[in-house]
Order: structure tokens, then C-alpha cells, then sequence
């Protein structure tokens, strides 16, 4: 036997073993946890969209492969409770919504993987870097630099007399101190006043629309939060009632009513989630994968909202917008 057909039936043999292995990795069926600030059925194109990724990647649920949903029904101070109880049914990792599911996570285990989709999870301190996240957390991040200041400048350019807005934000994350320094730079630069917002629960938001009138807010931005999305129904309403124009950083909130959003199609970095749970189950270390960040970002107008509180929004904006609502 000669030295060609020595080493061809090596590589062959190693890639038998490689399959036989992963094989056996995925005979038995996943067991993964969902957490989430926000239930599945209020976010149900994420989680269907994570979902028909796993589908994709030829997992079917039921057979190889079981979800545990945990959700704090907009309550983030049930979280650590949620995240203890996924962690005794020895899951093999686990996947959180937001930066407040895998803060209370990262708190609960430091060995299990966990797969997140939040905003800067290096300055929130789950991972060292995002080309080497390090220890058990890896994922996607649904926010970029530089994003906050772009929405309020297409808050401006849409309506160009606009001198006091109202910021909407969690003050609990880390990332929220980030992304209104960034709202912050922006606002100088345009000659905006700001009037920072914090709210932590659905109680709050009346009295903090109230704030914003009392102040002589003209216009609102919501910082990116998965508890404060889990408001966005009522946020859209006072922001109506309010008569303030409004931009979010998520589609879903402008086609739940919201005037204009302004960000990454989160929808699809919930597909790629997917993407870190088949390569974590055949074996790859969470610390080893970089973290993806997003590089398409989308504005949406609704222009039913724009017609309910009597804004007309600019041609040369209008004509900017990847999807307009009628």
C-alpha cells in the first residue's frame, strides 16, 4: 500500500470518527433554556425566528431537542428566581432575551453556556472582548456603536425645529450609561437638550410621560432595553396621547404603532442565535465564539402614526425608509 492511499484512508478515517462523534453528541435529545424579560407570545417573531433557525439547522423540537421558556412577564425581579430554577434541570445551555435575562444568568452559573441577544455585552461584563468572549457567554449583540446618535439625527432631520427631547431609558443595565453618553455627544453636536427618563417598571410610565410634557419635551427616543420593549404597547400610547413623535431602535415597535424605528433586523440576529446553540451542542467552547454584531440596520416609518398626531414627515426622509407603513 503506498503512501497516497495510506493517508487518504487516514483523512477518511477521521472524518468518520468526526461524524460518529457528533453523532452521538446530538443521538440524545438537547435540553436548552429560553429566558427572557418578556414572555415568548409578546415577542413571537423573535422566538419563532430563533426557532425556525434551529429548524434550519435540522433540529426538531421533541426529538432533538426541547426548549424550557422562563419569562418574567415584564417583571426583571423575578429573573434570578427563573434563571435558578433552569439551571436544576441541568440544561445543556441556555438562551436569554436582553441584557437583564443574561445578567441574571451570568449570576446563577458560570459553567453552563449561555447564548445571548442583548446590547454591548462588553461593557455590560459578560465577555472579555468580542472577538474573544472568554468564559461561558458568547452570542449576538443587537446594538452597535454609534447607533443612538443616528436615530436622533434622523429624529431631527425629520423634524428640524426640534430643540428638547425626552430620552426614554432602564437605568439598571450598564449599557444604558453607553448608549446615552453616545445620545448625549449626538445631542451637542445637533443642539438638542435632552431630558433623560429612567423607568424600571410599568407603573412608572405615566408619571414619566408626565415628566416629559411638564418639561416641554418635543419628541421622545427609547434606548434599547428588552424590559422597556415589553412596554412598548403602552409607551406607543401615552407617546400618542402625548402628541411627542417618536424613535425607537426596533421595527416592532414602530409596527406595533410606534412613528419610526430605527436599527438592526433583531428578528434575524434571533436566527443567527440560533447558529451559537448548534455549534455550542457539537462541542465548541462558548468562550471561543466571537460575538456577532450587526451590519444592516433599517428605518421604518409608520405613517399612521405620523397622521394620528398631525406630523407630516419630509420627502427626503420618507424617501430614506427601507419599509413605510401605510
Amino acid at each position: 500500500m503506498d503512501k497516497k492511499t495510506i493517508v487518504v484512508l487516514l483523512v477518511g478515517l477521521i472524518l468518520a470518527c468526526v461524524r460518529f462523534a457528533e453523532a452521538q453528541q446530538l443521538s440524545k435529545i438537547a435540553r436548552i433554556g429560553y429566558l427572557a424579560a418578556a414572555c415568548p407570545d409578546t415577542q413571537s417573531a423573535r422566538t419563532e425566528a430563533f426557532r425556525q433557525g434551529l429548524r434550519d439547522l435540522g433540529y426538531i423540537e421533541g426529538r432533538s431537542i426541547t426548549i424550557e421558556y422562563r419569562c418574567a412577564e415584564g417583571k426583571p425581579d423575578r429573573l434570578p428566581d427563573l434563571a435558578a430554577e433552569l439551571i436544576q434541570l441541568k440544561l445543556d445551555l441556555i438562551v436569554t432575551a436582553g441584557n437583564e435575562a443574561t445578567q441574571a444568568a451570568k449570576n446563577a452559573t458560570g459553567t453552563i453556556p449561555i447564548v445571548t441577544t442583548g446590547s454591548d455585552p462588553v461593557v455590560s461584563g459578560f465577555v472579555a472582548s468580542l472577538a474573544h468572549p472568554g468564559g461561558n457567554i458568547t452570542g449576538v449583540s443587537i446594538d452597535a456603536p454609534g447607533l443612538s446618535g443616528k436615530r436622533l439625527e434622523l429624529l431631527k432631520e425629520s423634524f428640524p425645529r426640534l430643540s428638547r427631547v425626552a430620552v426614554l431609558y432602564y437605568p439598571v443595565t450598564p449599557s444604558s450609561k453607553v448608549t446615552m453618553a453616545e445620545t448625549e455627544q449626538a445631542a451637542r453636536l445637533l443642539k438638542v437638550h435632552l431630558q433623560p427618563v429612567g423607568v424600571e417598571t410599568s407603573n412608572e410610565l405615566e408619571n414619566a410621560f408626565s415628566a416629559m410634557i411638564k418639561e416641554r419635551a418635543e419628541a421622545l427616543i427609547k434606548l434599547p432595553s428588552a424590559v422597556l420593549t415589553s412596554y412598548r404597547k403602552r409607551i406607543v400610547e401615552l407617546a400618542a396621547k402625548s402628541r411627542l413623535p417618536a424613535m425607537y431602535e426596533d421595527r416592532i415597535i414602530a409596527e406595533d404603532g410606534g412613528l419610526m424605528s430605527y436599527g438592526p433586523d433583531i428578528t434575524d440576529l434571533y436566527r443567527r442565535a440560533a447558529t451559537y446553540v448548534d455549534k455550542i451542542l457539537k462541542g465548541v467552547k462558548p468562550g471561543d465564539l466571537p460575538v456577532e454584531q450587526p451590519t444592516k440596520f433599517e428605518l421604518v416609518i409608520n405613517l399612521k402614526a405620523a397622521k394620528q398626531i398631525g406630523l407630516t414627515i419630509p420627502p427626503n426622509v420618507l424617501a430614506r425608509a427601507d419599509k413605510v407603513i401605510k
